[in-house]
């Protein structure tokens, strides 16, 4: 499925300086309906701090934000939660003593009239949930240190999508997995998008940056080096971007790149 034409997020000029250095200078990115765009760029490179503003972890200090075209107020996680913004960190921060059910619903459980915790809607609704995202999962009764490293990333998911998220943003998905539980993962995001989610995917992984995502911005240094669309450039040609800064002919230079000719 081809992305759409339009932009469910939009950040214009944003920075964030830390200590009088700029982690991120005047960035500016967009996300399309049922788009993933890779975010990519050496330890540093200010990817991770420009989606912890998004998600509401950290406050810019300067810059807009557009959700669906309107203008966004988001000061902090909550706030991009009522956007629809929902973050799948490398830790996963999982429960790990508590079973599937009970991590999707952790900190917004449901309850009976009696004010009791409602087990079986929420084992309901978390077999209704897991059954979008991965129809073979069986094991919703055992707590989540029990899980393969592809199961706990699908309970991750799963707890994200689940309160109506329509914008992820998932940091290094498949590191540490293996390649079968990384193809379960790519499988996993791939549904996501044949749903019609968007999705901000971090990765030093060149395989799932050219396997899974429609476009790549690479940073560098907090700034855009280039932005492209997959097929217009080659890995050798990202990875020269991310280490040199050296923007290819298939790609559009940021303020942060050497524009290479022919």
């Amino acid at each position: 499925m081809k992305p759409s034409t339009e932009k469910v997020v939009e950040m214009r000029d944003v920075s964030i300086a830390f200590g009088g250095i700029k982690a991120v200078d005047h960035v500016s990115v967009d996300l399309h309906k049922g788009e993933v765009v890779g975010l990519v760029g050496h330890n540093g490179a200010g990817k991770s701090v420009l989606i912890k503003i998004l998600s509401g972890a950290l406050k810019r200090d300067q810059g807009e934000i557009f959700i669906n075209g309107s203008k966004a107020t988001i000061n902090n996680p909550s706030d991009a939660k009522r956007y629809g913004i929902e973050t799948i960190y490398q830790t996963l921060a999982l429960a790990d003593n508590v079973d599937t059910a009970g991590n999707l619903f952790l900190g917004r459980e449901l309850l009976t009239r009696w004010k009791t915790l409602d087990d079986l809607s929420m084992e309901s609704k978390a077999r209704e949930v897991m059954g979008r995202l991965n129809p073979r999962f069986e094991r919703f009764k055992v707590p989540v240190r029990a899980l393969s490293g592809g199961q706990r990333q699908s309970v991750a998911i799963a707890r994200a999508i689940l309160f109506n998220a329509s914008i992820l943003i998932m940091d290094e998905p498949t590191a540490a997995l293996g390649p079968q539980e990384a193809k379960q993962v790519a499988d996993l995001i791939k549904e996501l998008i044949g749903q019609g989610l968007s999705i901000f995917l971090i990765s030093h992984d060149m395989h799932d940056v050219f396997d899974l995502v429609d476009r790549v911005i690479v940073l560098k240094n907090g700034q855009i080096v280039g932005t492209a669309d997959i097929d217009d450039v080659t890995p050798d040609e990202v990875l020269g971007m991310i280490i040199l800064g050296k923007c290819p002919a298939g790609a559009i230079p940021g303020p942060g790149a050497i524009t290479v000719q022919g």
